[in-house]
């Protein structure tokens, strides 16, 4: 399997930053980290020429790449690609991004019934080798939790569903300190390529959930200020005027009730850019270049099909970027995004990326 690398800067976290995010329970920001996405996809398992067409997944081999989604549209990564563990990277390659960062990151969140504070993927530290960062691997059955070797990934499996070709795959997250043991099953639709499912589910030695929160936790990359509703659109501005500060402001919360609702019924919300041209925004002195944004502009997004009547969309945002004291231009931006519900055993929230131009910002690299 071929790959390609991406230049891109690990964060640093301060002790103060992660006291902050113990005490409250926000949602984890991600840094940019170097990865790998594949260019060529290599077919796995029993695949047909077909399937490979469509889909990019792990061989079944030694020494694969971690990553599964559509050959043409989004995919999902995870550890061991460099970067923080306890996450799952977001690429939209079809954004025309010319380094191949990643759009955004996913990290889940647990909150044990009777308690508030969440467990926090990616800053708690590993009890499988003392590291930060829960341990993700990835596996085809679900039913059994023990941890896999990182260089041996899990195929997913290619079924079709009503005529439509679906890739899965199931993502084990080690128990967190609370008690909490979850896992995500990654769904890919070939007839949403820019769109992947992340249902949530607890092992049955898990303590009882109140909630299981996927949070995008990277906004500031793309820079989104624009939180879009049914009737209004909630600007990150507008929200925290006075903030100036180095860290995350409080949470913002908006009911089912504001939400957008499909034909279907289900709940959507989404956060755009709010700059014509991001990728031309002046950075402030001593900004670190990868916070400079490439390709097209996107709409991000979370639509949850059958929305109990509690759920909620969440966001946070930040004046300066994470672990410095660099401003964001043009002012603060959201930060973590999700919605927030009573947990329900496998329970799917969509995440989507779509472009919001037709022509990218900067020249899409040729593949090699």
């Amino acid at each position: 399997m071929s790959a390609v690398g991406v230049p891109v800067t690990p964060r640093e976290i301060s002790t103060a930053e992660v006291a902050v995010r113990q005490r409250s329970g926000w949602a984890i920001m991600a840094a940019f980290a170097v990865v790998a996405l594949v260019s060529s996809p290599v077919a796995a398992g029993e695949s047909s020429a077909t399937d490979d067409a469509i889909w990019v997944r792990p061989s079944g081999g030694a020494e694969e790449t971690p990553v599964w989604g559509h050959r043409d549209g989004l995919r999902v990564g995870i550890a061991p690609l460099p970067g923080p563990r306890g996450l799952l990277r977001v690429y939209a390659p079809y954004l025309g991004d010319r380094d191949r960062h990643v759009i955004n990151y996913i990290a889940i969140e647990p909150v044990p019934q009777g308690q508030e504070a969440r467990g926090l993927s990616e800053l708690e530290f590993s009890e499988l080798d003392q590291q930060r960062g829960k341990r993700f691997w990835s596996v085809n059955d679900p039913v059994d939790a023990t941890p896999r070797d990182d260089a041996a990934p899990a195929t997913g499996v290619v079924n079709q569903v009503d005529g439509v070709s679906h890739l899965q795959v199931f993502i084990q997250v080690e128990r967190f300190l609370n008690g909490a043991h979850v896992y995500a099953r990654l769904t890919f639709r070939e007839d949403q390529p820019h769109a992947v499912g992340v249902a949530l589910f607890a092992h049955e030695d898990s303590r009882p959930l109140s909630k299981c929160i996927a949070t995008a936790t990277m906004g500031n990359y793309a820079r989104v200020r624009e939180l879009h509703l049914a009737e209004r659109v909630v600007e990150a501005g507008g929200l925290w005027p006075d903030y100036r500060g180095d860290g995350f402001t409080p949470h913002a919360r908006f009911p089912l009730q504001e939400l957008k609702r499909t034909a279907n019924g289900a709940a959507l919300a989404s956060v755009t850019p709010d700059e014509a041209s991001p990728q031309d925004a002046p950075l402030a002195p001593g900004t670190r270049g990868h916070w400079r944004y490439q390709g097209l502009r996107a709409r991000q997004s979370w639509r949850v099909a059958d929305p109990a009547a509690e759920l909620e969309v969440l966001v946070n945002g930040r004046f300066a970027y994470w672990a410095s004291q660099a401003p964001i231009p043009g002012g603060i931006a959201f930060e973590n995004f999700e919605m927030v519900s009573p947990f329900r055993q496998g329970e799917e929230f969509c995440f989507s990326v779509d472009p919001l131009d037709e022509t990218p910002t900067q020249a899409a690299p040729t593949t090699p």
